[in-house]
């Protein structure tokens, strides 16, 4: 398990999971767990060395564990002037659908803002409907499209849809709750 450096976040756990600890930065420690989720959860996963260089280039990660310590969920935040990247949120495989992405991804936002950045983008498959529902639900909308950005089975290449959340610097922290 990595260091517990504590992310000082608002954070409300999903409704019926009471097991979490608080969100802690990632740290090379972590990137066993971190792959074995990354793989088991995606055909195109990250490698392991994309998370060492990510975080060895001042990018950051967070994890979020059950209070026993057992990995659940990562992200990955990338800062680029005043604006940061979610290049990674993952949910292992067995844990998904139980509001662990929600409780993830505000964790991340109330990270970015903190920070001072004034938005956060991202790329996403549009086949991938129950991510682009999630992060509509907390206010990011579709601004572009990168053609032939992800691999697909066969050879074949799928679109990404560029979302960005505006005005980070604007979000209270008692307001990022899990959105149901």
């Amino acid at each position: 398990m990595g260091q517990t450096t504590r992310v000082d976040l608002a954070l409300s756990p999903p409704p019926g999971i009471l097991h979490l600890a608080e969100p802690v930065l990632m740290t090379l420690a972590d990137l066993d767990e971190v792959a074995a989720i990354e793989h088991e959860a995606y055909p195109f996963p990250w490698s392991r060395g994309n998370f060492v260089d990510s975080l060895g280039s001042g990018y950051t990660g967070l994890c979020l564990r059950e209070i026993q310590g057992r990995l659940l969920a990562y992200s990955m935040l990338m800062p680029v002037i005043d604006e940061v990247h979610l290049l990674n949120l993952c949910v292992a495989r067995a844990d998904q659908r139980q509001g662990l992405g929600a409780a993830l991804l505000a964790a991340s936002i109330a990270a970015a803002r903190a920070s001072g950045f004034a938005t956060m983008l991202l790329e996403v498959r549009p086949s991938n409907l129950p991510a682009i529902a999630l992060y509509q639900r907390y206010g990011f909308s579709v601004i572009g499209r990168r053609k032939n950005y992800y691999p697909a089975p066969d050879g074949r290449r799928e679109d990404a849809l560029v979302m960005r959340l505006n005005d980070l610097t604007g979000i209270k922290p008692e307001t990022l709750h899990v959105v149901a």
